[in-house]
């Protein structure tokens, strides 16, 4: 018999005697406990891991012909603007040749591509925004969880942010490293690992405000009209997930091996200029790779840059957006060289986010095995606002249900066929996901 069969489960408990009673004291979460994909070995083999999720973005897309890998199936290479990703090249996939289409829609410049692809539908003028994959995801992973979402934008404006729940409410980002960490880990955060606990009393209060609140709904909603009561439910919503936050925190929650608390961030400087906007994700990355391993969320949105890219060098004019139209085509190197430094400094990022989540170590695995990130961006060539062949990532093993190091090349399908393997991966019960000719069931 292995040690795994012994210990039997996570929620295996030691039991003794204590002068004359019955005492219990339980295990923490062991290495033992583990394989490298997160799977619980001593549970049944349906006990895993919580599956964990994040969208990350990034404005203008990437130049064509310098990001794709030389061959489709396994990556050996990536092209010039993916060299920051080398060291994880066996734990990502790329996607190319996969198309938002428009079925005849003007195209929303810097908008209907990463929509497209965001939540399956091609966006029409004046129509309420459908809801987007993540808030899709954390209807179904992140209602346990002290946070359904995280929405985390890098360079200093909260409206930077491409999250709609149902209803199209929209979900603003958090721009400041240090407001982050004192939602996540300031007076309210339960140390999982601490040695005793004891309920907030300020919580418990707050808990008997919401109920008070909650059961004078019937009356009112019979007092108005439907708009209303629309508007109402919307608001219900929100507040049954501020309750069931504040009954996980009156809870004392299970013991997690891979859990710590950060050192505190201090203030920093908020802004779109590009050395600024990375420190600030770095900041932000550090802090969604904790609070995943806290099992403070299941689900984080990272923005880098926005779909129209405000990025910019310190001490110019250009942003990244004007250098797309506005730079010429280098006739030696044939491509814009202002724009290729921008991407590349835009997947530099992304390797410092995927960097986060493998320096957190589960068993003899990684959270980056656990979690899969699917990253969206808004064209494929910028400087005509392309929406066809737009570059796709995914990143990570989703626990082992995603493989990874994968060049999977297209001809002209939806995206949306990327957005259906990510519900999937993470056991949502799709069959299909998209509509018109986005939607797709492959």
């Amino acid at each position: 018999m292995t040690i795994s069969d012994k210990l039997a489960s996570r929620r295996r408990v030691l039991k003794g005697m204590l002068g004359g009673g019955a005492v219990t004291v339980a295990l923490p979460f062991l290495d033992c406990f583990l394989n490298s994909r997160g799977t619980a070995l001593a549970a049944t083999p349906r006990s895993t891991l919580p599956p964990i999720y994040s969208t990350w973005y990034w404005g203008l897309g990437l130049n064509p012909g310098r990001w794709e890998p030389p061959t489709t199936g396994k990556i050996t290479s990536l092209g010039p603007e993916m060299q920051a990703l080398e060291k994880f090249k066996e734990k990502i996939n790329l996607y190319s040749g996969m198309s938002v289409i428009l079925d005849g829609r003007p195209l929303k410049v810097h908008f209907s591509g990463a929509i497209g692809a965001l939540t399956g539908v091609t966006p029409r003028v004046g129509a309420q925004m459908p809801q987007t994959i993540d808030s899709v995801i954390a209807d179904q992973i992140g209602a346990t969880t002290r946070f359904k979402s995280l929405e985390l934008t890098s360079t200093g404006n909260a409206r930077y942010m491409y999250s709609y729940r149902s209803g199209g409410v929209f979900q603003a980002g958090e721009p400041s490293p240090a407001a982050l960490y004192a939602r996540l880990f300031g007076a309210e955060f339960r140390d999982p690992n601490a040695g005793s606990f004891t309920p907030n009393p300020k919580v418990m209060a707050r808990r008997s405000v919401l109920s008070a609140v909650g059961e004078q709904r019937a009356s009112l909603n019979r007092q108005i009209g439907a708009a209303d009561r629309a508007r109402l439910d919307q608001y219900f919503t929100s507040l049954r997930q501020i309750e069931q936050q504040v009954e996980l925190m009156l809870t004392r929650p299970a013991p997690l091996e891979s859990c710590s608390k950060p050192d505190v961030i201090p203030e920093i400087p908020l802004g779109a200029e590009v050395d600024q906007a990375a420190a600030t994700h770095k900041l932000h990355a550090r802090l969604a790779a904790h609070a995943f391993a806290c099992d403070q969320t299941r689900v984080v949105n990272l923005l880098y840059s926005d779909f129209s890219s405000a990025i910019y060098r310190r001490g110019s004019q250009m942003t990244h957006h004007i250098f797309t139209h506005e730079e010429p085509i280098d006739e030696k190197l044939g491509y814009q060289p202002s724009h290729a430094y921008f991407a590349s400094r835009a997947m530099s990022s992304f390797a410092d986010y995927l960097e986060a989540l493998e320096g957190i170590r589960e068993g003899d695995g990684t959270l980056l095995d656990r979690a899969l990130i699917y990253c969206v961006t808004d064209t494929s060539y910028a400087k005509t606002h392309s929406v066809d062949r737009i570059p796709q990532i995914t990143a990570g093993g989703a626990n082992g249900r995603m493989k990874t190091g994968v060049h999977f090349a297209s001809t002209g399908d939806p995206v949306t066929r990327v957005g259906l393997t990510v519900q999937q991966a993470l056991g949502l019960p799709l069959n299909s996901w998209g509509s018109d000719s986005m939607k797709t069931a492959k």
